[in-house]
């Protein structure tokens, strides 16, 4: 049961408003606001605190909803709906937990109940990796430039010219932000280790990206992410799906 959890409904067709309530509740959802414009959203968030999660669509009748967010920056978990999926990055940025597509599923809305509960377990929670880094400045551990062979030559790359590393048929490679491919000696285990995470994430088994190269962000089947790097062209940029969650923190 979630019944000590608040919720906001924003979605300006009342009918699926209702029916999203309806849904929430069997969930186990009690304490549910509807919400049916953007004024409505800013004089609620004006008069009210924060509730625990707001599902909110995007394009109101007098709107977009991101004008509430821009007014009231809150911190609230976001669920956004919608029936297109132009504004997926950009709501990415804000603090969501999940982009569902409308018509919304049971399947996509339960699994984003439930990244929903775990996002609250997690913040729950003392970071411990954040503080274990503090104490031991494992900062310094984190290169800034990779050395590769081009030929006879080596050829120095600093790490804010990588786009990407990634692994394929037993190698690792390194792509840059020029656009040009380099095998590398470490292996992506060890390359995750070596590059800072706060400007690199692994977002599947065989992918790190760098956040400074990614170009767009859509939606792919089953709640996962694709990612697109500028000039890298691979279908394989898939935000596996127990990582989406962590992965939209890491873009915040």
């Amino acid at each position: 049961m979630m019944k000590d959890f608040q919720v906001v409904i924003i979605e300006d067709e009342k009918p699926a408003a209702r029916l999203l309530a309806r849904r929430l509740d069997r969930f186990g959802f009690s304490d549910i606001t509807l919400l049916h414009s953007v004024a409505q959203g800013k004089a609620w968030l004006a008069s009210n605190a924060e509730p625990d999660l707001i599902f909110m669509d995007i394009q109101l009748s007098d709107g977009l909803s991101f004008e509430i967010l821009e007014e009231y920056p809150i911190s609230s978990k976001l669920i956004f709906t919608t029936a297109y999926n132009e504004f997926a990055l950009k709501a990415f940025k804000h603090n969501s937990i999940d982009y569902l597509l409308k018509p919304i599923v049971d399947e996509e809305l339960e699994f984003a109940i439930q990244k929903f509960q775990k996002n609250h377990q997690v913040n729950s929670n003392l970071d411990v990796q954040q503080l274990r880094s503090m104490l031991l400045g494992e900062e310094s551990k984190y290169k800034a430039r990779f050395n590769v062979r081009v030929g006879q030559q080596i050829k120095i790359i600093s790490v804010n010219d990588i786009a990407c590393v990634y692994s394929e048929n037993k190698g690792t490679y390194l792509f840059s932000k020029q656009g040009d491919c380099h095998l590398l000696d470490y292996s992506l285990d060890r390359m995750e280790e070596l590059l800072d995470p706060k400007l690199f994430y692994r977002i599947n088994r065989g992918h790190i990206i760098a956040l400074e190269s990614i170009s767009s962000i859509v939606i792919h089947s089953n709640s996962r992410l694709k990612v697109l790097i500028k000039d890298f062209q691979s279908d394989a940029c898939i935000v596996s799906r127990e990582r989406v969650v962590d992965f939209k923190n890491w873009l915040e």
